[in-house]
C-alpha cells in the first residue's frame, strides 16, 4: 500500500459481512450452495459465517488496506468474532462508535468525548428506558437490554411487533435526540451523535487515509456510508427495504451471504484502483466486478 495512497474500509459486520444461519439466504439448490467458513461461536454453538471465497478476500483485503470493522456490538460481542486474516485488525469501532479500539483496547479519550457529546444533545438513557417499560407488551418484547451504558434495545417478536408502537416510538425519541432502527429481532434507541462516521473520520485522520471505502445494511449504516468516498449496501436490510440511496453508494442485487462475499470483491477493486500507479497523470477507470 503506497504511503500517500492509504485506503481505509469501514464495514459494518452482521448482515453486512457476516451473516446467521437465518440471514445466509441460501436460494440456491442444495448441491451448489456455497462452502461456509464459521467466524463465531457463542454459547458453543455456531453463530455467524461467511463463504470460504468471501474470507480469502477478507484476507487479501487486510493485508492490502486499512481493515476497520465497524459494529454496532458491544466490545464483548465484538470480540467474540474470529475474522480471517494473519492478524487482528488494529482498529474497530464498537458501540456504533462509542468505542475505538487500538489493538483491541478502548481508547478513553474518544470515549470521554462521545459521552460529552451525548450528554449535551440527548435525553438521558434513563428516559429511553422508562418509555420501553411503561409502554412495551410481553406479548411482543422478548428482552430488555442495554449496551455499553450508551443505547438500548429490545428482542422482539418480529410478527407480532405492533407498527404504531414503531411510529410513535420513533417519533417520540427522535424529538429527544435519538435515533430508532428495526434490525431483524432488534429495535435499536441510539443517541443521534452516537455515530460510526465520526469514529470512522478519527481513524483516518489517525492513518492519514486518502480514499475512505464503506458498507451496510442498516439505517444505522447510513451516516457510515454518507462519511465514506465510496459505499456500497446490500439488497437486503433496512436501508434496501426502504430504497435508500446516495450517488456515491451502489445498491447491490446480491442478498444474503453472497452480499457480503461481493461487497469485499467491490473493495479490492476500489482498493486496487487507488493505490495502482497512475498512467500518464491520470487515475485508471474503475470497473466495477460484476
Amino acid at each position: 500500500m503506497s504511503a500517500d495512497r492509504t485506503v481505509l474500509v469501514a464495514s459494518d459486520l452482521d448482515r453486512t459481512l457476516i451473516y446467521s444461519t437465518a440471514a445466509l439466504s441460501l436460494g440456491m439448490a442444495d448441491a451448489q450452495a456455497p462452502r461456509l467458513l464459521c467466524v463465531e461461536v457463542h454459547e458453543s454453538k455456531p453463530l455467524s459465517y461467511l463463504t470460504e471465497s468471501a474470507a480469502a478476500e477478507l484476507r487479501a483485503l487486510a493485508a492490502e488496506t486499512v481493515f476497520v470493522p465497524t459494529t454496532t456490538r458491544t466490545r464483548k460481542q465484538y470480540q467474540r468474532i474470529r475474522l480471517p486474516g494473519d492478524r487482528s485488525p488494529k482498529y474497530a469501532i464498537c458501540a456504533n462508535g462509542g468505542h475505538l479500539l487500538v489493538d483491541g483496547v478502548s481508547d478513553p479519550d474518544w470515549h470521554t468525548e462521545v459521552l460529552r457529546r451525548v450528554a449535551e444533545a440527548c435525553a438521558p438513557l434513563a428516559e429511553i428506558r422508562a418509555y420501553f417499560t411503561a409502554t412495551t407488551d410481553l406479548s411482543w418484547v422478548r428482552k430488555h437490554r442495554v449496551a455499553e451504558d450508551l443505547f438500548a434495545y429490545l428482542v422482539v417478536e418480529r410478527e407480532r411487533l405492533p407498527q404504531e408502537w414503531l411510529e410513535r416510538f420513533t417519533d417520540w425519541a427522535g424529538e429527544r435526540g435519538w435515533t430508532v432502527s428495526l434490525q431483524g429481532r432488534k429495535v435499536y434507541a441510539v443517541p443521534k451523535p452516537l455515530t460510526k462516521s465520526a469514529a470512522v473520520r478519527e481513524v483516518a485522520r489517525r492513518t492519514g487515509a486518502t480514499l475512505t471505502l464503506a458498507a451496510g445494511d442498516s439505517l444505522l449504516d447510513a451516516d457510515l456510508l454518507l462519511a465514506a468516498d465510496r459505499g456500497w449496501r446490500p439488497g437486503h436490510g433496512e436501508l434496501a427495504d426502504g430504497a435508500w440511496t446516495a450517488p456515491h453508494v451502489q445498491a447491490l442485487a446480491e442478498r444474503g451471504v453472497a452480499a457480503g462475499e461481493e461487497i469485499l470483491r467491490r473493495f479490492r477493486a476500489a482498493a486496487r484502483e487507488h493505490t495502482s500507479p497512475r498512467l500518464n497523470g491520470a487515475p485508471a477507470a474503475l470497473a466495477d466486478p460484476v
